[in-house]
């Protein structure tokens, strides 16, 4: 029974489902962890350059007025430039190099095709 008062909180509300990842160099992989952001938050993928190479990402939760921002980030010494790009789906920030719109773009385009195929 105690199980049923731990997952209460998730069951009434209705909170967006996101992927984390801390921030990691961008050939190391990580498992994917899913979390629940809090009402007021979205997902969000990071990109991390030095220059005009793209070497840091990262995924979570954060709140909508920091989406779209550039911040500076210190990994192992060196700083970088962070940019984020927010969504409001569940596990919109699954890809790490696409966007959730070309993604639904894509999978339309596919089912289209394979609906015209098979008329």
């Amino acid at each position: 029974m105690l199980w049923f008062y731990l997952l209460l909180p998730s069951l009434l509300c209705d909170n967006l489902l996101c992927y984390y990842s801390p921030v990691l160099e961008k050939e190391k992989t990580s498992e994917l962890i899913v979390t629940e952001c809090p009402s007021d938050e979205l997902c969000y993928k990071a990109d991390g350059r030095y220059g005009n190479h793209s070497a840091l990402s990262a995924r979570g939760c954060m709140a909508k007025q920091d989406c779209s921002q550039v911040h500076s980030v210190r990994h192992k010494g060196t700083v970088y430039t962070m940019s984020y790009a927010c969504c409001d789906t569940p596990h919109c920030n699954s890809c790490p190099g696409v966007a959730a719109t070309s993604l639904y773009i894509t999978v339309t385009l596919l089912t289209v095709a394979v609906m015209a195929g098979s008329l």
